[in-house]
């Protein structure tokens, strides 16, 4: 399996995946939408009652929303990860019960009248990791107040995956497709029901150059076979997908990089190869799985029969 790159930035890759399968295909899409370990709000805790703001005004503890709209939208909010940081609960010393290593504790202190968003949650943490632990949108809309209003709330995100919440899912519009393979007869480039494919193409495949008809961006094309479907004969132009070449594209929401969330999606698929390896090594010979045979009972004695 080879990959190789496209188009590469910040949140979003296009790459080929040469010499591989649908199989293989399959299992990196899926691993990129739901495998990939991510940081994201699991906890929210709400201060109720009367507040007091910097300059001594005081206002209630209350929005027009209920506290779990406002939780469910803090949650959906991108939070930076790092994998070399942090760890998932269930695997930190900690034993679940929340520290540096395994969590990240959030503030937000908004009083109205004005538009709470999503940068207005400031990391509880050292100094030195505040800027790198900040969201990475920071105009996300939470909850909108009026005068008198206010929220106070301390959020504590987590590690997960998208297999228990689609919070925790990193990447979007994960899609891949065979690599389209196009041939154009060089003795019918010219005619006129070939060229005539420049116009009916919808992903805009071919060109004219010199009066005949030219591929300018095979990745483009879709596979409808529009233009093959037109030709008087069928014959002139040909149109496959290579099933062993696969065109990827996706993006992420910011919690991760689109680089990292794909050498995150290919070591876990290496990890898992190489588990599943160990697991058939290890398998003993085959009698060791079968269930031992049952023993014979014994044969059944003759009913006593008296003769009175």
């Amino acid at each position: 399996m080879d990959i190789e790159i496209i188009e590469m930035a910040e949140r979003k890759m296009k790459f080929l995946l040469r010499n591989s399968s649908p199989a293989m295909a399959n299992a990196l899409r899926r691993t990129l939408l739901s495998d990939l370990p991510k940081m994201a709000i699991h906890k929210v805790e709400f201060h109720l009652g009367p507040l007091t703001d910097d300059t001594g005004k005081e206002y209630e503890s209350a929005t027009p929303l209920f506290d779990e709209i406002i939780a469910h939208r803090l949650g959906m909010v991108p939070v930076p990860t790092d994998r070399d940081l942090f760890v998932p609960q269930d695997e930190c010393v900690c034993g679940g019960e929340g520290c540096p290593n395994c969590t990240i504790e959030y503030f937000l202190n908004k009083s109205g009248p004005c538009t709470v968003y999503s940068g207005d949650l400031l990391p509880m943490t050292d100094p030195s990791h505040r800027e790198a632990f900040k969201v990475k949108d920071e105009f996300i809309p939470i909850v909108e107040l009026v005068n008198g209003q206010g929220i106070n709330v301390i959020a504590t995100a987590v590690m997960g995956t998208a297999k228990k919440h689609v919070k925790w899912q990193v990447c979007n519009g994960v899609g891949y497709k065979y690599l389209p393979r196009i041939a154009i007869d060089p003795k019918a480039a010219s005619r006129d029901d070939v060229l005539e494919c420049k116009d009916l193409c919808p992903r805009k495949v071919f060109d004219i150059e010199g009066g005949r008809l030219v591929v300018v961006d095979e990745h483009e094309c879709s596979l409808c076979r529009t233009c093959v479907e037109h030709l008087r004969d069928g014959k002139g132009i040909s149109v496959e997908g290579d099933d062993t070449c696969f065109l990827f594209k996706f993006e992420t929401d910011g919690s991760y990089t689109a680089k990292e969330a794909l050498d995150e999606a290919v070591r876990i698929l290496r990890d898992e190869a190489n588990e599943f390896v160990d697991q058939i090594e290890n398998i003993g010979p085959e009698s060791d799985l079968l269930p031992p045979e049952p023993e014979p009972e014994p044969p059944e004695e003759p009913e006593y029969q008296s003769e009175y």
